[in-house]
């Protein structure tokens, strides 16, 4: 799972994540812009808490390099190495000396972002030290088994959950060239030029665009569905996947925590007790930030029905209520300290989910710090709720609303 900040890399963990990948966000393709994030500063500290909870921690250095990125990138390494990440991700050559330079028996993950597409590619990663490959998204379920039955000996990891680019493996230059180079996608920076809308215009009539469809906010012809494979875990399963990876450093704790708890879920079903039905985690799936689902390539050639073309913002099928702070035991009733992420009203039914479980709960009353009652809690109040009934462990619980709203 993506770990943005530590507070995100716990709640994954919690939630149901082996492993955990972590960036710093000059070598990273995701430059968080806001929150805690991770730095040269808390990267060893992020580590240590992902060990500590059990997980492994994975360090992504996967940009594209220039000489100053070599440059800064040494003179950040005993940093790095400090940090005793268990596997780092890479995708430049350059960086793939600078690492064995510095850190010569560290696990290598070569990144998607080398497209890998074949086994003889993957061969010859091994040869180069690697010990995981993470295939292209470009590839059927059949041809990752193929690859993992020549090289069986490597490990194979894929994308299984997350938003896509429209370009071959995220080695986009769309947003370099419309953002006149201030944007460069494989430095962490994209703007995200596919999501935007886009008109056509004819040379000589530059100031009548036409709409490319019939559509009132344009037409984003560009902007891939989000991909979604819980319902062929089974399948990865048995093609020899030996690590499922979802993509969202930028995406929030709600989103991490509801996505590791439904693969996590899915992968014990099938694991455990060979279930392999999976429509009611599909549903909760549904309720976190999507532009809609597809299988992508693992299935066959997509077709059209793989893009976005109405809108391009991820919308949840249920909004993100509260996170669970601390309790107090008070006039014979447990009250909860949370934080407001959207308005709550007294009486309102929420859905209530923890690492362990997930139930309907009402809330009784809201009462402010001052102990004051109030019918209506706000975004971003740090306020206290009674409800009709409590989590087992109020540690790291969340809320949302209840069912499916903003289908896509």
């Amino acid at each position: 799972m993506p770990a943005g900040n530590k507070e995100k890399l716990e709640y994954a963990v919690r939630y149901g994540a082996d492993a955990v990948y972590l960036g710093l966000g000059e070598f990273s393709l995701r430059s968080m812009r806001k929150g805690e994030i991770i730095t040269e500063q808390n990267l060893k500290s992020s580590v240590e808490l992902a060990h500590q909870l059990g997980a492994k921690a994975y360090l992504t250095l996967n940009i594209f390099a220039f000489n100053s990125d070599i440059k800064n990138l040494e003179a950040n390494f005993e940093v790095i190495s400090d940090s005793k990440p268990d596997a780092i991700i890479f995708s430049d050559f350059g960086i793939y000396n600078v690492i064995k330079k510095y850190m010569p028996d560290v696990e290598l993950h070569v990144s998607t972002q080398t497209n890998i597409l074949n086994y003889e590619t993957v061969r010859f990663w091994q040869d180069l030290g690697a010990t995981r490959a993470i295939l292209a998204r470009e590839l059927s379920i059949d041809e990752i088994a193929e690859i993992k039955s020549k090289v069986p000996d490597m490990e194979i990891e894929v994308f299984v959950h997350g938003a896509q680019c429209v370009s071959f493996s995220g080695r986009c230059l769309l947003s370099d060239y419309m953002t006149h180079g201030e944007r460069k996608a494989n430095h962490g920076g994209c703007a995200q030029a596919c999501r935007w809308s886009y008109k056509l215009v004819e040379k000589t009539r530059p100031l009548e665009p036409f709409e490319i469809n019939e559509d009132e906010r344009g037409t984003h012809i560009l902007s891939p569905k989000d991909l979604n494979l819980i319902r062929l875990i089974p399948q990865l399963v048995d093609a020899g996947v030996d690590s499922l990876k979802v993509e969202g450093r930028t995406k929030s704790l709600y989103y991490v925590s509801a996505v590791a708890k439904a693969y996590r879920e899915a992968i014990d079903r099938y694991c455990d007790n060979n279930l392999t039905q999976f429509d009611d985690l599909y549903d909760e799936l549904r309720k976190v930030g999507n532009r809609g689902y597809t299988q992508g390539f693992y299935t066959g050639k997509p077709n059209s029905d793989g893009y976005s073309y109405d809108i391009s913002k991820g919308l949840a099928g249920a909004d993100f209520l509260c996170e669970f702070w601390d309790k107090v035991e008070q006039d014979n009733s447990t009250k909860f300290l949370v934080k407001i992420k959207n308005k709550i009203l007294i009486g309102d039914e929420i859905e209530v989910i923890t690492p362990d479980e997930k139930f309907v709960s009402k809330v009784v009353s809201i009462t402010n710090k001052d102990n004051e009652s109030v019918e209506v809690a706000n975004t971003n109040d740090e306020i206290y709720l009674t409800l009709s009934r409590n989590p087992l462990d109020y540690k790291y619980a969340l809320a949302r609303t209840l069912g499916i709203k903003n289908e896509r």
